[in-house]
């Protein structure tokens, strides 16, 4: 019987999907286990970097059903966004029509590839009956005053011409576009995740199953700095107060430093005092070209710092000295208050800017041999003892930054207090495919939620789109809403799609609900998800707004759960000839084509064997003919009447029982090239030794998660009747694992000299007897005098000799 998979593999296709083999259980006594990967974008086809991230999450689910588990391992799409309504401008195509499609040939696509979905749970964000409740969470937020609107500068996407998010900025161009991104001042609607910094960032320790990397980066995203947020008084050139700037610095005890304060050109102060200047004209334009470049650009330490001064003086409280007041094109609204004493002696930036519009340098932190003499040729940015600080001089610095930041607050002129690199996440959207905002508007502007009983507010399908603005704003159907008599005017812009991806897990432990966006009760036995399986990408961006939301809800009694996600796995990348697969690059692959050739599970086990998950993988025709041929080789040892007749039991055995254990213990690391490994020796044995028909099962119970088709056809092969992937999952007796031999390392010296083959038994002395007969060993014997002989039990002997 040879092996065609293309025979079978669409016989159990049909089979699983009139089965109720992998719908999770209600209300059942078995332990849970939640297995998710980051639901897909439906583009309507599959790459392998989609296979790969599938297939571990399915392998893992299949091991813990038979493992005894109830297991929910759903499927959705996150299917709003600017791909569905550019596609529909390019195409003439309604996005809706679009994204239906793609989804239908995707999920094809997942079934033919044999993943275990249940997809009774299945969730689709851009139908109302999910995003209805991405509705009702904006409103329970915008009444918790979570949710603000304000006018501010922000990322402005020239090509898909809609707002982005500080995250969803790369480089200084658009994530999706790939455009410069300019700056525009709008109003906009914001969530105050700011509100959770603390928690974030202090709940990140209790993830002790998360890449280390992605913790890092989340913690450099958030940001936290200690420091003082300093008043200085804002006076024009006749000394008269117009305002009190406020100013935050890590490192007050360079107060007495400082020659001169800036602004950022974003910040509110910028245009307002720029009239007080001789050539306001000339200012307006600088501030304009600084908003108009990258944040990358800007942060650069290799280019020249620029600046405008104001016509305005910031007066130092410690001091009453009057420092010119600039807007400067390296200080940045994402940090602190976006203004900056600047201390040119202490800081490189502010060194360069002071060199460069000639402002005075003061030392006044001394290194330790107080070699440090004006003029400087760079920044001294170290701690040290202070000088010329008045009262404070002959401080340390960690002494004078408390005592200063003391003195202030005595003064009314300080705070102490933190900081965060985060800032609230703007979720307003001027695209047509989105949620739309549940807000309504009076004929005075105000603004009011949607009442929960009007939800959802639901796109409109008569529109133009055209990729030139909102067409919601042209759409007077929509625009225009009556209530009571009184008539409102819709807001028309829609939610950043990452609101769509911030609760989905959630969704998916009670997905039909009607009354709540889920069941507390539910989402208490489902949650936190075991294992969630996505790509590194994703470490900002969706990991954190998810365990912010989490938090959310977890605050409006919806569930009980703090962290979405146990444990987080980041799988690598398919790589061919040393780069990402990319269709730019010409070096794709696509999966329907290995399943037409070889069948779903040799591109299943060339994915988990050829690589650890989390490493990246790179594509090899032949690796796939070499899992085309193993699997050919386990065909044919069922298949073939007596092959497995028995040899050596014995040794038979100890194959099988060694395997069950490694692949057991591999299987709940995800370490799945390993299981593999341990897999393939069994089959070796097997074919050596012969095997009984119990072993066998094992085997093919063993490999059933990774090639479920196979499993499932020699299962039925070797007489049985019930699913392979009902079965119990294999147990094995550590008795039969023990060995009868071991193999022991002898050292001269530290230096391998030989191995020697002892009984498991033997005894120290016994161990050393087998040694002496070393011809290997005996030459070094007669070199020198054997002084000590360190012997670890059955694994390692070593003469030192001298």
């Amino acid at each position: 019987m040879e092996y065609n998979p293309l025979d079978f593999e669409e016989k159990w296709i049909e089979h699983w999907k009139n089965s109720t083999l992998y719908l999770s259980e209600e209300n059942s006594n078995k332990p849970s286990f939640y297995v998710l990967e980051m639901f897909p974008y439906p583009s309507g086809h599959l790459h392998m970097g989609h296979v790969r991230n599938y297939v571990i999450g399915d392998a893992l689910a299949r091991y813990k059903r038979m493992s005894g588990f109830n297991v929910l391992y759903p499927m959705g799409f996150d299917s709003f966004g600017l791909p569905a309504e550019n596609a529909a401008i390019k195409h003439g195509s309604n996005p809706k029509s679009w994204t239906a499609s793609n989804i239908e040939h995707m999920k094809e696509q997942l079934v033919r590839l044999g993943l275990s979905y249940d997809w009774s749970k299945l969730v689709e964000t851009y139908k109302d009956d999910y995003y209805k409740w991405n509705q009702w969470i904006f409103v329970q937020m915008f009444k918790k005053g979570l949710i603000y609107k304000k006018k501010a500068w922000v990322n402005w996407d020239p090509v898909d011409q809609t707002v982005l998010a500080n995250e969803q900025v790369v480089d200084g161009k658009g994530w999706r576009s790939g455009a410069k991104v300019e700056k525009k001042e709008i109003e906009q609607f914001y969530i105050k995740i700011t509100d959770y910094a603390d928690e974030l960032l202090a709940d990140l320790d209790s993830l002790d199953e998360w890449p280390e990397r992605v913790k890092i980066m989340q913690k450099n995203w958030i940001g936290k700095s200690f420091g003082t947020s300093i008043d200085f008084d804002i006076e024009d050139k006749h000394g008269n107060k117009i305002q009190s700037l406020t100013v935050f610095t890590t490192r007050p005890d360079t107060l007495y430093g400082a020659s001169y304060v800036c602004i950022a050109a974003e910040h509110s102060f910028s245009q307002l005092l720029a009239t007080y200047a001789d050539n306001p004209d000339e200012i307006t334009a600088f501030i304009q070209s600084t908003i108009d470049q990258s944040v990358a650009d800007r942060s650069d330490t290799s280019k020249s710092k620029t600046g405008k001064h104001l016509g305005v003086y910031a007066i130092n409280p410690v001091n009453n000295e009057r420092l010119p007041l600039y807007v400067a094109d390296y200080v940045l609204m994402d940090y602190g208050t976006g203004a900056v004493m600047a201390v040119p002696a202490h800081d490189d930036r502010d060194f360069a800017f002071a060199k460069a519009h000639n402002l005075p340098i003061k030392i006044v932190i001394q290194n330790s041999d107080l070699s440090l003499n004006c003029p400087l040729t760079e920044a001294y940015t170290e701690s040290g003892v202070l000088v010329d600080s008045a009262q404070f001089s002959g401080l340390s610095s960690e002494e004078a930054k408390k005592s200063i930041s003391d003195y202030l607050v005595a003064l009314s002129k300080a705070k102490v207090t933190s900081h965060y690199r985060l800032r609230d996440w703007l979720i307003s959207r001027q695209r047509y495919w989105g949620t739309p905002i549940p807000i309504i508007y009076d004929e005075a502007g105000n603004a009011y939620p949607v009442d929960e009983a009007d939800l959802p507010v639901q796109l409109p399908s008569e529109v133009s789109i055209t990729g030139k603005g909102n067409p919601l704003q042209d759409c007077e159907e929509f625009i225009r809403f009556e209530k009571n008599g009184t008539v409102y005017r819709r807001e028309t812009d829609t939610m950043d799609t990452f609101f769509d991806s911030s609760w989905y897990f959630l969704r998916f432990c009670d997905p039909h609900n009607k009354t709540l966006p889920f069941n507390k009760e539910k989402s208490d036995y489902w949650m936190s998800v075991d294992q969630y399986i996505g790509g590194i990408e994703h470490a900002i961006l969706h990991l954190l707004y998810a365990r912010f939301f989490t938090k959310v809800l977890r605050d409006l009694g919806l569930t009980s759960v703090s962290e979405p996600f146990k444990r987080l796995l980041c799988q690598g990348m398919v790589l061919k000839d040393g780069a990402k697969m990319s269709k730019s690059l010409g070096n794709t692959v696509d999966p329907s084509y290995i399943i037409d050739k070889y069948g779903a599970d040799t591109a299943r086990l060339f994915i988990l064997f050829t690589a650890p998950v989390e490493r990246d993988l790179e594509w090899s025709d032949t690796g796939v003919e070499g899992s085309y041929r193993f699997l050919k080789r386990l065909h044919k040892l069922v298949t073939t009447v007596n092959m497995h007749a028995l040899q050596n039991e014995k040794e038979s055995l100890k194959a099988c029982h060694k395997m069950i254990k490694a692949v057991t213990e591999d299987f709940e690391k995800t370490s799945f090239n390993t299981a593999l490994s341990r897999i393939m020796e069994c089959l070796n044995s097997f074919t050596a030794n012969g095997c009984t028909k119990e072993s066998l099962e094992s085997l093919v119970k063993c490999i059933s998660p990774i090639t479920p088709f196979i499993a499932e056809e020699l299962w039925q092969i070797l007489g049985n009747k019930q699913s392979i992937h009902q079965a119990s999952w294999p147990t094995f007796d550590e008795t039969l694992i023990v060995d009868d031999r071991l193999t022991v390392v002898c050292q001269i010296n530290g230096k391998v000299r030989d191995k020697i083959d002892v009984s498991a038994n033997a005894s120290e002395d016994e161990v050393k007897a087998t040694a002496a007969k070393s011809e290997r060993l005996q030459s070094y014997f007669a070199q020198g005098t054997i002084r000590k002989v360190i012997y670890v039990p059955g694994k390692l002997l070593n003469y030192v000799i001298n």
